[in-house]
């Protein structure tokens, strides 16, 4: 959709918009980090976001890898920026068609600054020499197919010699074209307001969309400050506070609801922030201004976010298993012509892209997956990482690209008592019995429906852990599973090609809709991408290493298992599957606190408790140098100084 479409749908319903800037980083983790930000702030509910370039033309496949990511995968309208320096028309072209084949329909056309080492600009061979060319040469090559942005500079571009020759070059960049404006950054809104009016008496009747920039340091503050003016009120009040970085970013915050305030009293369609790539200060600011609220957050379509791209519009259906992964479930369907194109009929069905040409990726470099999961040397500590995860201690798994999902808060001691136990959880949700569709942590869909979902747990077991567990699940008569390994032996008590939907909602006017689902082709394909994950991440490590090693086994050894309660009506869900493994760690809290019939416990060098308790855990033996020797059923299970803390602080 066009920004300037929904500028003015935003006016005739009398609402502000905003919208936030961020740029392409230089390294690989400032990319995941950013990618992790956008995905964030996108709950913030933006009209659009817009992606810089980079500083004279450097990184252009950066800035279409985010674009393309923001659009396809986050489901948030992008605007691409797009700058003549160092762009002759050919990458000109190249870009553009990069820009529509991922659904992006916005441009913000640019000048751009002078080359690096250069202090004057010159049009690059083959290229073009100004925003309002680029302008020019956008709508010749690609009519009326992308919207188009420019810059606007409420205290004129430096290089204009006069206000009234900045305006002549403003209005040949709307006359060749352009949509709307995104002004340059400024903090003094009554002069901005002035520069609005001159330029509505010049002749420029588009919207104008003003920059604003939170202050984030005093550092910066200055640097960008050099050439425009700052009210004498902002300056008294930064300079006595200029060495306290806190001080200064409260201050920054304070000073951006002001502006925003302002601003929107005095007309403006919306507010662009400059975020710098940084969260906090501008989503205090919108909540400052009353944009949004501590608890508001953009509603979703579909109980996961929507794409945009073009050929995903009619996509109804997802299955659950890559609800962690949604990057990696979007490049290995990309290839499909038409979503979902009948696919969850026929387990025949070839869908996916083949691991070998698509590979498989951790979201963190080698060093960084070190420095974030550390070194396992025994299955304890995989335990305690999957524990960690839950927890919040850290933010990501190698098959979960972001945090526990919010709905999982409903579930989350019984997800830390299960990791605890040594069932290593990748997904699941809980159930829900008619949630309303705005409901702020199950709700999803048109206003006035509701929601329901099946209860579903996804982990890795044992061999002998798998069967115990079969035998249990005979027991329970509405539970279906699936479970395999990394050599594909199956195990199942359903007709796994048949999809079962495990979410749906029922709304006003429309027919029930079935958005995720549990079907046996998708589940062997994301079974290849589990286990390969387990290999992925034990390369992090150097060969021969006790960690290595570790992982390696693991992968080979573990099934894969998901489960599903049938009767969403059941609020305990899948959880009473594993009531004897919670009396038993219940009893572990006998052991943590000893009475006259207990012996007392020590704790020795490595943090682990000496004392055991009689029954079993679903657990993973280790013999031997930390290295997975053999996959059982422990009789005893030492537990750690953390597990048993767990365990006395979880009601079971």
């Amino acid at each position: 959709m066009k920004i300037i479409d929904r500028i003015t749908k935003a006016q005739e319903e009398g609402r502000p918009l905003f919208s936030f800037e961020y740029f392409s980083p230089k390294t690989a983790q400032g990319m995941v980090n950013l990618h992790d930000r956008i995905e964030r702030m996108c709950y913030l509910g933006p009209a659009f976001i817009d992606i810089t370039w980079g500083a004279g033309g450097s990184r252009p496949a950066a800035t279409i890898e985010v674009v393309s990511n923001a659009q396809k995968v986050y489901g948030v309208e992008t605007c691409m920026h797009l700058i003549c320096t160092n762009n002759p028309t050919d990458k000109i072209d190249k870009a553009l068609n990069e820009a529509r084949a991922c659904g992006n329909q916005n441009i913000l056309a640019l000048r751009g600054d002078p080359p690096h080492g250069e202090s004057e600009w010159t049009a690059c061979e083959g290229g073009l020499n100004y925003a309002s060319d680029l302008v020019r040469y956008i709508r010749k090559t690609h009519g009326d197919y992308f919207g188009i942005g420019v810059a606007g500079y409420p205290e004129k571009h430096p290089e204009s010699a006069s206000e009234v020759e900045d305006l002549r070059y403003l209005k040949e960049k709307v006359d060749a074209g352009a949509d709307f404006i995104v002004t340059q950054l400024f903090f003094d809104v009554p002069l901005f307001l002035e520069w609005v009016g001159k330029c509505r008496a010049y002749g420029i009747n588009c919207p104008i969309i003003p920059g604003v920039m939170p202050i984030q340091a005093y550092a910066s503050f200055k640097k960008n400050t050099k050439d425009i003016s700052v009210p004498q009120w902002i300056l008294d009040g930064i300079e006595p506070i200029k060495n306290d970085d806190q001080a200064v970013r409260a201050f920054g915050v304070e000073v951006g609801i002001k502006m925003t305030l302002e601003l929107l009293q005095g007309g403006a369609c919306g507010i662009h922030y400059y975020t710098f790539n940084l969260e906090r200060s501008t989503r205090l600011i919108l909540e400052g201004a009353g944009l949004i609220s501590k608890t508001d957050y953009i509603k979703k379509n579909m109980p996961w976010r929507s794409s945009f791209d073009e050929k995903r519009k009619e996509e109804s259906v997802r299955p659950i298993f890559w609800s962690n992964r949604t990057k990696s479930y979007i490049s290995r369907t990309d290839n499909w012509d038409e979503f979902p194109n009948g696919r969850w009929g026929d387990s025949r069905s070839p869908a996916y892209g083949d691991l070998d040409r698509y590979g498989v990726y951790l979201k963190y470099t080698t060093d960084e997956a070190i420095q974030h999961w550390g070194t396992p040397n025994d299955a304890s500590d995989v335990f305690k990482l999957f524990v960690k995860y839950c927890q919040g201690e850290i933010l990501t798994l190698p098959w979960s690209d972001q945090t526990l999902a919010l709905e999982s808060g409903a579930i989350k001691d019984r997800l830390i008592d299960l990791n605890t136990l040594g069932y290593m959880t990748i997904n699941s949700q809980p159930a829900v019995n008619g949630a309303k569709s705005d409901d702020k942590v199950f709700g999803w869909g048109p206003k006035g429906g509701y929601v329901y979902q099946k209860a579903y747990l996804e982990f890795f077991v044992s061999p002998e852990t798998l069967e115990d567990l079969k035998q249990r699940m005979r027991k329970f008569p509405t539970f279906t599973y699936m479970a395999t390994n990394k050599a594909g032996d199956l195990h199942t008590n359903t007709n796994g090609s048949k999809p079962n939907a495990v979410t749906w909602g029922v709304f006003p006017a429309r027919e029930i809709v079935q958005p995720t689902i549990v079907e046996l082709s998708s589940f062997d394909a994301w079974k290849d991408e589990a286990f390969a994950l387990w290999d992925q991440w034990s390369k992090c490590y150097a060969q021969n290493t006790t960690s290595r090693e570790l992982l390696s086994e693991l992968g080979q050894s573990l099934y894969l298992i998901n489960i599903v309660n049938n009767d969403y009506h059941e609020k305990e869900g899948v959880f009473e599957l594993f009531k004897e493994d919670f009396d038993a760690l219940r009893a572990s809290q006998i052991v943590a606190a000893p009475t006259s019939n207990a012996a007392p416990l020590t704790s020795d060098t490595n943090g682990h408790v000496n004392g055991h308790i009689d029954k079993p855990f679903a657990s993973v033996s280790v013999k031997g140098n930390g290295v997975v020797k053999a996959i059982e059923v422990s009789e005893g299970l030492s537990l750690s100084v953390e597990s048993v803390a767990i365990a006395q602080a979880v009601p079971v």
